[in-house]
């Protein structure tokens, strides 16, 4: 569960990192949960863009025919697969954030059209109080973000020289580490701080706590 619960946050820090009304983003992971669909919903209003759900209505037994044609290593078990299905939460396009929701059974083809009417045609929903992210409104906070990351960038660089590729870089007041499979030099390290800081100004944290977590994790996935 808690696994579970890493992956849907990384996922959805990538969904908000990537959000603007000029890219189309297709998330095809974590969103069997309907919380979950509800907190992605809140993303795209705030951005102010449109979303759509699509849904592949399959019988149990179709989606376990599918998983057996997997590789061993990419199956489910029978407990797994079972559990999954009783988690499932079919999506309801009487919830607003479900809707529109397009509802595809098997050997049935998308209706492209109607997808992409849904999400270039159509007006945005308004972003409300409890949606729209607040502007930052305290210098100490960009200080402290400025101070925080440029401490980890120099964590970083002095930890790179007894490192080889393959290690993992500990980084100071974050329980994640940097996974480090190429040196990095500090202009690419700065550019990637420099992204993350500008990042972070149009996206405010509440809990500050959260930063050397977040910033690791932006290093990660940008030199994967």
């Amino acid at each position: 569960a808690q696994k579970e619960k890493e992956l849907r946050s990384s996922l959805k820090s990538e969904v908000e990192r990537h959000l603007s009304k000029e890219t189309t983003i297709i998330l095809d992971a974590g969103n069997y949960i309907k919380g979950y669909r509800y907190e992605l919903y809140c993303l795209s209003k705030n951005s102010k863009t449109t979303h759509c759900v699509i849904h592949c209505d399959l019988l149990p037994e179709d989606c376990w025919v599918f998983n057996e044609k997997h590789e061993s290593s990419e199956r489910y078990n029978q407990d797994i697969f079972d559990a999954l299905v009783q988690r499932f939460e079919a999506p309801d396009s009487r919830n607003r954030w479900d809707s529109p929701l397009f509802i595809i059974h098997k050997d049935e083809e998308l209706p492209m059209k109607n997808i992409e009417e849904a999400l270039y045609e159509r007006k945005a929903p308004p972003p409300n109080l409890s949606t729209q992210n607040q502007p930052l409104a305290s210098t100490t906070f960009l200080y402290d973000l400025d101070k925080v990351t440029q401490s980890i960038v120099k964590n970083i660089i002095n930890a790179q020289r007894g490192s080889t590729p393959g290690d993992f870089i500990t980084v100071p007041e974050a329980d994640q580490k940097i996974l480090l499979m190429d040196p990095l030099t500090p202009g690419e390290l700065a550019r990637i701080r420099r992204q993350f800081i500008s990042y972070v100004k149009s996206h405010p944290v509440a809990d500050e706590s959260k930063i050397p977590n977040m910033f690791v994790q932006f290093v990660n996935k940008n030199i994967q």
